[in-house]
């Protein structure tokens, strides 16, 4: 599966963003999916993911009740919907695909696919 993420950009503390990730291809509900984030300087970490039809969800302690991420099967799309953005936020973002069933406990190798990235700026 081919991804494209998407919705980067420049927003002040406390704002609201959403990511997008389109997904090439007719077995995207196939996939567990997941969102990562890189900061300057740092190792890419996970942020959540989503099971393959959107029921189960599972999100990092450092963004839990804050971000929140979804699927739509039927438009082969992941989101991420980012609300109370901190500085600390600012990363480049990248959606991944995995196939195993699970969506807890995945290490990044589990993630074949991967998006390009796109980056969030959180400015204080």
């Amino acid at each position: 599966v081919q991804l494209q993420a998407s919705g980067g950009g420049l927003v002040q503390a406390g704002g609201s963003l959403r990511l997008s990730c389109a997904a090439s291809g007719r077995t995207f509900s196939s996939y567990t999916m997941g969102w990562f984030r890189q900061a300057p300087g740092k190792e890419r970490e996970f942020v959540a993911t989503v099971s393959r039809l959107g029921g189960v969800t599972f999100h990092a302690d450092s963004v839990k009740g804050r971000f929140a991420i979804s699927r739509d099967n039927a438009k082969n799309t992941t989101y991420l919907q980012m609300n109370s953005l901190k500085p600390e936020d600012t990363a480049v973002y990248y959606c991944a695909a995995s196939s195993n069933s699970g969506i807890y406990r995945l290490s990044q190798a589990d993630f074949r696919s991967w998006g390009q990235g796109t980056q969030l700026t959180v400015s204080s």
